[in-house]
């Protein structure tokens, strides 16, 4: 997608790249089309694909809630919430006539009659016959929306023009047992091939970057193995805690549910997968699953030393008074819900055993970042000493290893840390920096990862979404984690940390060498 929407696209230019943009007519309906999510994020990332002519010159939006709208009043609503988070400049004149193309529908998500109803206003000939149906609610409503949806003939066959498809928010199943289900129940009303499981990291410009990283610069990929790799860190920390009513949900998620079982094990698959046959949907994730299923499982015995789980504790964040995580509104006083993780995990394969990758999540940490940090090993043999300054002090140690950093957000971009001689008489050198800024390389916003993904489906591409079977690899892995929590809680301890840190002094156990630490910056 373009990177530059203040300039020609490549695609559209006539540059021999494939045109990205949605040709075939549609209609896209949003469940929970009132909620925060469409107001935020989906239908200014629509207008903003709309702007910059990505969608087809026919097309028709159906937010689906309980409130009391009809067309007009939902679209004035609408107006406002796209004029406050779009990305894209646009005319009076490109607003309006984007708002024109949105309408509304009336009901309860477990009532029969409102997919009835829905039926009866999308099959009128003003909205095209291919369907994308965006599920946008409380996962407990998945299945029955997709039954609803069946049972009123909303969706087509599979392989049949027009053509439907489904969109899935996570969580995804809350442990392994629920995924298994809920994979069971949307098979039996589904094909695979019209389910987009979407996970919105994907759909990031920087987490996109990392497989042309290695698979389009030889100089790099044949680094990515046991015999040059110390280990790999995996972060994304918040600083929000629970504001906004959101430990009624988080409550019964915690950081590894909510975090760790999607978003840093997608970022785990692409930095460590093998390079794939093609970019074809199948050929990448065939290989994402790949390293899931090489990736050693936690036993009950290793949870204790392999993950940390902590809460953050009451205290100051500049002139705020921050309450503990169980004290937070909506939230259970005697909650054992973990706000932050951590764990190591290893890949048994030929490409990286032996090398720890360790991922944390938290809230209320020091600042808000996603990064994926590669340590290399130290050279053989330690020639120099490293000079090392803070402000105008500087003293001699040991030599720094090179490190290679995705910064997922904010501040997109790659950077990779090495050693160069020190201007002076003495043979020491400093640690310099090779930077790929997106901010100082391409004018104006990245493109929102909600942009990329919804256009994805409407173009039927599947490469960006999660398969049923990642999604099974993953709960692999984590139910262990949850089991031992429920059956050794007692014996694994909670640990805390103070708000605005980076998490419990416990996490860094995880480092056993005694040399590696975690990246904070």
């Amino acid at each position: 997608m373009n990177q530059n929407p203040t300039t020609s696209s490549p695609e559209r230019a006539g540059g021999g790249l494939p045109d990205l943009s949605v040709d075939e007519p549609l209609t896209l309906v949003i469940f929970g089309g009132t909620g925060d999510l469409t107001r935020r994020k989906l239908l200014p990332a629509l207008f903003a694909l709309f702007v910059e002519k990505l969608l087809p010159d026919v097309f028709r939006i159906v937010a689906c809630g309980r409130r009391e709208y009809d067309d007009q009043s939902f679209r004035r609503e609408m107006r406002g919430e796209v004029e406050t988070f779009k990305r894209v400049s646009c005319s009076e004149e490109q607003l309006d006539t984007f708002i024109g193309r949105v309408f509304y529908s009336k009901g309860e998500l477990d009532d029969p009659a409102a997919y009835d109803a829905l039926r009866q206003q999308i099959d009128q000939k003003e909205f095209p016959g291919n369907r994308v149906f965006y599920l946008s609610v409380a996962p407990s409503f998945f299945a029955p929306v997709l039954r609803h949806l069946k049972n009123a003939g909303l969706i087509y066959p599979a392989g049949s023009p027009p053509w439907s498809r489904v969109v899935i928010e996570k969580p995804f199943g809350r442990d392994l047992a629920s995924a298994l289900e809920l994979n069971a129940e949307v098979f039996r009303l589904l094909d695979e091939s019209q389910v987009y499981r979407i996970d919105h990291y994907l759909g990031k410009e920087t987490v996109q970057n990392i497989l042309s990283f290695r698979f389009a610069n030889t100089i790099f990929e044949p680094l990515f193995t046991n015999h040059y790799v110390d280990h790999i860190q995996i972060t994304a920390s918040e600083t929000v805690g629970m504001e906004s009513g959101r430990g009624a949900y988080y409550d019964t998620a915690g950081a590894l549910r909510d975090m760790m079982q999607n978003h840093l094990l997608q970022l785990l698959c692409l930095v460590t997968m093998e390079p794939p046959s093609g970019l074809t949907a199948d050929a990448l994730r065939n290989e994402k699953v790949k390293v899931l299923q090489s990736i050693r499982i936690p036993t009950l015995d290793s949870i204790r030393n392999d993950v940390v789980r902590a809460q953050y504790a009451a205290g100051e964040l500049g002139p705020e008074n921050i309450p503990a995580y169980v004290d937070e509104d909506r939230v259970a006083g005697d909650s054992s819900t973990e706000s932050f993780v951590a764990a190591r995990f290893f890949i048994d394969n030929w490409r990286w055993a032996g090398v720890p990758i360790l991922l944390r999540t938290g809230k209320r940490m020091a600042r808000k970042q996603t990064s994926i940090s590669v340590q290399f090993k130290r050279p053989p043999m330690d020639f120099f000493k490293t000079v090392q300054c803070e402000d105008d002090f500087c003293d001699l140690a040991d030599a720094q290893p090179n490190v290679l950093t995705f910064r997922i957000q904010p501040d997109e971009g790659i950077s990779l840390n090495f050693a160069t001689k020190r201007p002076s008489m003495h043979l020491v050198v400093q640690s310099s920096e090779l930077d790929f800024n997106y901010a100082d390389t391409h004018e104006g916003e990245l493109p929102e990862a909600y942009e990329r993904l919804l256009m994805d489906v409407m173009r039927g591409d599947a490469a960006l979404f999660t398969r049923s079977d990642e999604v099974e690899a993953a709960w692999k892995l984590m139910d262990p984690v949850l089991q031992g929590w429920r059956e050794r809680g007692q014996r694994i301890p909670m640990h805390f940390y103070v708000p605005g840190s980076w998490g419990p002094q416990a996490a860094d156990t995880l480092f056993d060498s005694g040399e590696g630490r975690w990246t904070n910056s």
